[in-house]
């Protein structure tokens, strides 16, 4: 037998704690662990990443990217090239930190981090259309299905805890797409995210079924032995390792991921910084702060949805839609900036905030936005890129990049390098060619990196 296969052995049959297979297996680096730590191509930046996504778009102009034009044009009946009407925004902005950027006071506890923010005013997509775009920004690929960011990620850098999975999804509801968001498509099923919601019980089959410990010991080594005689009749085969894989993974789930999930060692101020009243199972706070506590146990990829595919940021009737939905994130978000920096996890954790596009400047109806591809806002924290930084700039109502221009294939290829990725050599042969995130476009942007 293998090293590799005495540890499983040794780990079924419960002679080695948990916390000790689960560190052997991670500095085992056979190359039959789909999931063992890897190097990254160079030292990166960031370790591990956040990405807050904002389901429906939200509107730039807002929010992060200001435009009092807008709101002058409306009122004194001004209108723009072929007689374009403008509509303002209700929230006022004003300067924010000691670096001074713009933000609306729809998100007033996020202005407050202002200067841990490099907002990206020039960001725009290939599709107005929800289900592409948001394919968009999770994949880089907005007409066939590709691996999600987050499996990338997994997939380029293995993980740092064996009883936990390398990317985890905390969504309440279904997104756009669906679970196609986290999915890895032609990458390994191992690197798909795991998704996770919220309640008694956030992870279905968390708790153990068998009636007893030995049951569940007896049934896994069975299950071990089977696996491991069909692997021998099909050697080399990687899904089947992965799936192998998912199954240790899965038990080491129901060891590690309830203490995750555990909050009641958390102080009254922790909370309080959250806005979470303690014994809370749910909520945009909840989300957070299970995301901070992943990062602490090793999880290189968590993502985080606050709304599904309906009553989201799609505010096609009345931008003041947007005033709930700003509420119900605003202080979690800000309080999770703010935590990470206080554990000294900022600095190497990369949190990335975004939408798959904006909304029009000017009105649908009386006061709704429309979609809008062309410009939009997304900001990014920590992780080595400089705060207090407005990149990127849009003409004086919003409606088209003025300066600096952000492809979403640049944003991907500058969140790889963070982690210490050359995107055009993060790749993995599909179909008889090599694929990767960023397909064959995407550039680094330079100038918003702290070193």
């Amino acid at each position: 037998m293998t090293r590799r296969q005495n540890i499983r052995s040794l780990f079924l049959g419960s002679s080695l704690f948990p916390a000790l297979v689960s560190e052997l297996l991670a500095k085992d680096a056979a190359p039959d662990n789909p999931l063992a730590p890897k190097a990254p191509h160079f030292p990166g930046t960031a370790k591990r990443v956040i990405f807050i996504y904002l389901s429906g778009g939200m509107s730039h102009v807002d929010s992060f990217d200001p435009k009092p034009k807008l709101a002058e044009y409306q009122r004194e009946g001004k209108t723009g090239d072929n007689g374009r009407k403008y509509l303002g925004s209700p929230w006022v902005s004003k300067p924010r930190g000691q670096s001074g950027l713009e933000i609306t006071e729809l998100f007033p506890n996020i202005a407050e981090c202002a200067d841990d923010l490099c907002i990206v005013r020039s960001m725009h997509g290939d599709n107005n259309d929800h289900f592409q775009a948001t394919l968009g920004i999770h994949t880089g690929s907005v007409t066939f299905k590709r691996p999600s960011l987050g499996s990338w990620v997994g997939y380029g850098l293995g993980t740092e805890n064996q009883n936990l999975p390398s990317y985890v999804v905390l969504a309440p509801d279904m997104p756009y797409c669906g679970s196609q968001v986290w999915s890895s498509d032609f990458l390994p099923g191992v690197y798909s995210g795991t998704r996770i919601t919220s309640g008694p019980e956030p992870i279905p089959d968390l708790n153990r079924r068998a009636p007893s410990a030995e049951m569940q010991k007896l049934e896994l080594s069975l299950l071990e032995r089977f696996n491991r005689k069909h692997a021998r009749q099909h050697p080399g085969d990687p899904l089947l390792e992965s799936r192998i894989k998912s199954y240790e993974t899965a038990f080491g789930m129901q060891m590690t991921m309830p203490q995750v999930l555990d909050l009641s060692k958390e102080s009254d101020a922790t909370l309080k910084l959250y806005g979470m009243a303690r014994g809370t199972t749910a909520g945009f706070g909840w989300q957070c702060i299970v995301a901070r506590r992943m990062m602490e146990q090793g999880v290189r990829f968590v993502e985080l949805i606050d709304v599904g595919s309906s009553k989201n940021w799609d505010a096609h009737g009345d931008i003041k839609t947007h005033e709930p939905l700003a509420r119900n994130i605003d202080k979690p978000i800000a309080g999770l900036l703010t935590d990470l920096k206080s554990r000294g996890l900022l600095k190497d954790t990369l949190v990335v905030f975004t939408t798959e596009f904006g909304r029009s400047p000017t009105p649908e109806g009386q006061t709704g936005r429309g979609h809008f591809n062309r410009a939009y806002s997304s900001w990014l924290a920590g992780g080595g890129v400089k705060g207090g930084l407005a990149y990127g700039k849009t003409d004086d109502f919003g409606m088209k990049v003025a300066e600096n221009d952000c492809h979403v294939h640049d944003f991907h290829a500058t969140i790889l390098h963070c982690l210490g990725f050359d995107h055009t050599k993060l790749t993995f042969r599909h179909g008889g060619r090599d694929y990767r995130l960023t397909d064959v476009a995407g550039n680094v942007i330079k100038d918003i990196l702290a070193t």
